[in-house]
């Protein structure tokens, strides 16, 4: 079970530095083809409608709804844009959903809204080729041999892999906060030197805010990530099943989410020192970095 969860560090310390020059990467523009060129004059030109009573009563219908504090689907669409951060890739790659760059202007979170939230985060299009990344090393390292190897072997890793960070994201991030009552988020502290913020990002493990606005111990994480690791002995081979292996899992994704949480914090301060540093080398700045306490 330790071999299963070795490649994580190992994963972690290889590939930093390429997403993080990844994330520093500016987006390439695109222009219109010339059909679409085309097809856009052409819409352009086209006469203007005249609006129809049943539009407009679907715009007085929506417009009414966004207005409405007491409608469900407007408080659920107000929660996913008020959690969701401006810079919500971690290295520009990795979907960030979860975390929270103002808690004064945001609300609290529905049930359902957590389970939302969770589901963008875990089925976002970037984690399908990153979990192929995760067991094409896990397959190299040859851990859990009884999977074999070959393409039935990296399948059954693959599988594995995804069960182990879905099933995980959802027991942490959105059943257990439903059951006790917390924000799955990560609320950022930025003020503050570099010890302060990493002291604090790490504590976040221990400590989570409810949907109440107040400081409570983080059962979610704790609780959540440890029936997680016990799920996942229905799907992995016997040798890596027990009590001592559960718990193996368990101090291995609490300690992947205390990183993470480290990531999430200090990834702004990292996203605008390499803009500067990249492509505006012309009219340097101070780093934004403060190392004191």
């Amino acid at each position: 079970m330790i071999e299963r969860n070795g490649w994580i560090s190992f994963l972690i310390i290889s590939n930093l530095l390429i997403l993080i020059f990844l994330g520093a990467l500016p987006a390439s523009a695109q222009g219109l083809t010339q059909k679409q060129a085309g097809e856009q004059l052409a819409q352009e030109q086209k006469p203007a409608q005249r609006p129809q009573a049943s539009d407009a009563m679907a715009a007085i219908s929506r417009h009414s709804e966004q207005n409405n504090p007491d409608d469900p689907r407007a408080q659920d669409q107000g929660q996913t844009q008020h959690a969701t951060p401006e810079n919500d890739r971690l290295f520009g790659i990795l979907p960030n959903y979860l975390t929270v760059e103002n808690e004064a202007k945001v609300p609290s979170l529905t049930s359902k809204g957590k389970f939302k939230l969770v589901a963008k985060n875990a089925f976002d299009p970037a984690i399908y080729p990153f979990i192929g990344f995760l067991a094409l090393i896990s397959q190299a390292q040859d851990s859990e041999p009884e999977f074999g190897q070959g393409a039935a072997g990296y399948g059954r890793r693959y599988g594995a892999a995804f069960g182990d960070a879905t099933i995980g994201s959802f027991m942490t991030g959105a059943v257990s906060p439903s059951i006790f009552k917390q924000d799955p988020r990560y609320f950022q502290l930025v003020r503050g030197g570099f010890k302060r913020r990493a002291f604090y990002s790490v504590s976040r493990i221990f400590v989570t805010r409810t949907d109440s606005g107040h400081n409570q111990f983080n059962s979610s994480e704790i609780f959540g990530n440890l029936v997680a690791a016990g799920i996942s002995n229905v799907y992995h081979p016997a040798q890596d099943r027990g009590f001592v292996n559960t718990l193996s899992i368990w101090g291995s994704d609490t300690g992947w989410d205390a990183m993470s949480n480290l990531a999430q914090e200090f990834w702004p301060d990292v996203h605008r020192w390499l803009k500067r540093k990249f492509l505006h080398e012309t009219q340097p700045q101070a780093s934004s970095f403060d190392f004191s306490l």
